[in-house]
C-alpha cells in the first residue's frame, strides 16, 4: 500500500502504535489527553474506521482481544513492519514537500472587498481575538509540558502552531491598521475603473 494513502489520522494512529500496542479507545483517550486534537481532527468513529482500514492495508495487526467486566471487548493492535515503513516514508514526504492545502480563509480575504471596510475590520478584529485566545491556550500547554519535563522533541509541533498563530494575528493587526488609516484604499469607483473600465462605464 502506498504511503501517500495515509491520512493525517492514519499517521497519528501508526505513530501511537509505533510507541506500543494499544486498543482504539486507549488511543483516543491518549490523543485527547495530549491535546493532539489541535493537530488532527479526532472523532471516536473516525478513529475506529481508520484502524480498520489500516488493518486491511496490513499496516497494523491484531494482537488479541480482552473484556473487562461488562465492558465491550477491546481489540489491541500493533504496528507491522509495513506500517513502520509507510509511516516513516510519509513523514519524510510531508516534512520535505510543501503542499497547497487550499484553506478557506485566503478565499475570504480575496473576496473581502465585497464587504464595506468597516465591517471587514470588525470581523478581522474578532478573528484576531480568537487567535489570541488560541495563543494563550498554546502557551499554557507549553508551560505544562515544560513543567512535566517532557522532552521538547515530542512537542515542538506545538511551537509551530503558536508561531503560525502569532504571525497571522500580527499580520491581521497590520492589515486592520492599513484599512482604517486609508493606507490601503478600499473599493472605490476609481479602483473599479482601473481594474475593469467597462464595468465602471456600466
Amino acid at each position: 500500500m502506498a504511503a501517500t494513502a495515509l491520512t493525517p489520522l492514519g499517521i497519528t494512529v501508526l505513530a501511537l502504535l509505533f510507541e506500543r500496542p494499544m486498543h482504539p479507545y486507549e488511543m483516543y483517550q491518549l490523543l485527547i489527553q495530549r491535546r493532539d486534537d489541535r493537530l488532527v481532527k479526532i472523532r471516536p468513529g473516525s478513529l475506529y474506521h481508520t484502524v480498520d482500514r489500516l488493518e486491511r492495508q496490513e499496516l497494523v495487526a491484531v494482537l488479541g482481544t480482552e473484556r473487562e467486566g461488562n465492558r465491550p471487548e477491546r481489540t489491541t493492535y500493533a504496528i507491522t513492519e509495513a506500517g513502520r515503513a509507510a509511516l516513516t516514508v510519509r513523514i519524510r514526504e510531508i516534512l520535505a514537500t510543501p503542499v497547497s492545502e487550499y484553506p478557506q480563509f485566503p478565499v475570504a480575504l480575496a473576496e473581502a472587498h465585497n464587504l464595506d471596510a468597516g465591517t471587514v475590520c470588525e470581523l478581522l478584529g474578532e478573528r484576531v481575538s480568537r487567535i489570541d485566545e488560541d495563543i494563550r491556550e498554546l502557551e499554557g500547554m507549553r508551560q505544562a509540558v515544560v513543567a512535566e519535563d517532557i522532552p521538547r522533541v515530542f512537542w515542538f509541533g506545538m511551537d509551530y502552531l503558536r508561531a503560525v498563530a502569532k504571525a497571522e494575528a500580527d499580520w491581521l493587526r497590520g492589515l486592520i491598521v492599513e484599512i482604517e488609516s486609508g493606507e490601503l484604499p478600499w473599493l472605490t469607483e476609481e479602483l473599479i475603473s482601473k481594474r475593469n473600465p467597462q464595468l465602471a462605464k456600466d
